[in-house]
């Protein structure tokens, strides 16, 4: 049965990777599950000031989601947390150009297990401060070969430092060559800051 057919799914595992405000008390959260790829869900009176969803509902923390319904946004019924995420703020814009090459990429309700997996150590690896610039081109590679435009050659060794500059010019340069239409807002942004650095 396929994820359109569904009318309810149970504890899935998921990221909210984008929410927008939903008339007076509710917000619609464009999530990232293992198992139904990426699908829109409403939060009903996810803005009120006591409910239970306004603290769960946060970007890059690992959930438990459930939802109901057929269309094209479906129903929020219960979401948890399943741990914390402490994301340091000069790690919030590699999380977030993440979340847009997610969103920009791949179709709704296309399961990437492999993606959701790379998705998942990327933010651990962000969180604990681990290199930044080595941890986006392990996400970028897994996210290039899940959209099947993959990079040829063997696999590279993501934790050597002087591999760093040469292998982000060469995922830069396949994602323009294959993606030329694909506009980053993210990406403007790091790069702005950093020619201010």
């Amino acid at each position: 049965m396929s994820s359109r057919q569904q009318t309810r799914v149970f504890d899935a595992d998921g990221f909210i990777l984008h929410t927008t405000a939903w008339r007076e008390t509710s917000v619609i959260a464009k999530v990232f599950s293992r198992d139904h790829g990426v699908l829109l869900v409403a939060a009903k009176g996810a803005k009120r000031p006591f409910s239970g969803l306004r603290t769960v509902l946060q970007s890059f923390q690992p959930l438990l989601l459930s939802w109901s319904g057929r269309g094209e946004v479906r129903t929020l019924t219960h979401a948890e947390t399943r741990g914390i995420l402490l994301m340091p703020s000069n790690a919030l814009m590699a999380g977030w150009y993440m979340n847009e090459l997610i969103l920009k990429l791949f179709a709704r309700e296309d399961a990437h297990p492999a993606l959701y997996a790379a998705y998942a150590q990327a933010l651990a690896r962000l969180a604990s401060g681990y290199p930044q610039a080595m941890t986006l081109r392990r996400f970028e590679w897994v996210l290039l070969r899940e959209s099947g435009y993959g990079l040829e050659g063997p696999l590279p060794d993501f934790d050597d430092p002087g591999q760093a500059e040469s292998l982000r010019l060469r995922i830069r340069r396949h994602l323009e060559e294959y993606l030329p239409d694909v506009e980053l807002m993210s990406r403007k942004v790091m790069m702005s800051l950093r020619q201010q650095g």
